[in-house]
């Protein structure tokens, strides 16, 4: 018999995640190797955990994500979208409570643009009287 598998896709910046929920014991890898060891910081350990903790499935699902492009802070936001989706497609009860807590909403925030004449997108050059 065929494992059944639920997929998330997420996007956060310029990180994209492939998520993989499939019924197991909670653990959590990201490009093949434990969360704790690839994210390093424990708050964005929270990051990606909050939609198991919220719909009350941490112990059910076992979590594989493919991620790539962007930081470590975006990383965690797109695997964050990629499991909340992927639990609505698991079990679709789950959607209001995900909904409420804003994890089925891609957040739309990019990097400016750098303008010419600036340093960066915003920052002008020193200014010089002399």
């Amino acid at each position: 018999m065929a494992q059944v598998h639920y997929y998330g896709t997420g996007r956060r910046k310029n990180a994209i995640a492939r998520v993989f929920l499939s019924p197991g014991s909670g653990a959590v890898r990201v490009n093949e190797k434990e969360l704790d060891s690839y994210l390093g910081r424990r708050t964005l350990e929270m990051i990606v955990r909050q939609p198991l903790e919220i719909t009350g499935t941490a112990g059910r699902f076992n979590v594989r994500a493919t991620v790539c492009g962007g930081g470590v802070s975006g990383q965690a936001g797109a695997i964050k979208l990629g499991i909340a989706r992927a639990l609505v497609q698991a079990d679709p009860n789950l959607r209001p409570a995900l909904k409420k807590a804003g994890f089925l909403t891609r957040d739309p925030r990019m990097k400016e643009r750098k303008k010419y004449g600036l340093k960066k997108a915003r920052r002008a050059p020193q200014f010089s009287k002399r």
